[in-house]
């Protein structure tokens, strides 16, 4: 991985019960954020820009996957409308709306995002941080 790049997590995994449906469903709202499948397995995809940072699989312990009680996964948007777009393309593939796109003045002025359920039940998010707005990053 390069030395350029800005993260600080190498990558992050979420285990599913049913593998086709899943990798169908982050197909379409990663897409929709402009990212894209890096690498595959039988049992495992990989999502990211260049690096495979968001990984989709089955347990490999053979046992049922659960979602984590206070875990979320929260990717980056870089326009409000690519936010729009995510929870569009989320809700269409199955998603439950857990948080409507708009600003949370609690997270920062420069805040603007969505929050949904996929169809194991991870809640994950989409955000853009404007930027031109200045202010911090809140919580």
């Amino acid at each position: 991985m390069s030395d350029n790049n800005p993260s600080i997590l190498s990558h992050v995994s979420i285990g599913t019960n049913d593998f086709a449906r899943a990798v169908a469903f982050y197909d379409r709202v990663m897409a929709a954020l402009g990212y894209g499948r890096v690498l595959e397995f039988p049992h495992a995809v990989a999502y990211g820009k260049q690096f495979p940072e968001f990984w989709v699989q089955t347990p490999l312990d053979g046992s049922r996957a659960n979602v984590g009680n206070g875990t979320h996964f929260g990717f980056i948007a870089h326009s409000k409308q690519a936010v729009h777009a995510f929870h569009e393309a989320a809700l269409a593939a199955g998603a439950t709306n857990d948080g409507a796109p708009g600003p949370r003045p609690l997270y920062g002025e420069p805040y603007y995002g969505c929050f949904v359920r996929d169809l194991d039940g991870h809640k994950i998010e989409a955000s853009f941080w404007d930027t031109s707005m200045g202010g911090s990053h809140g919580a």
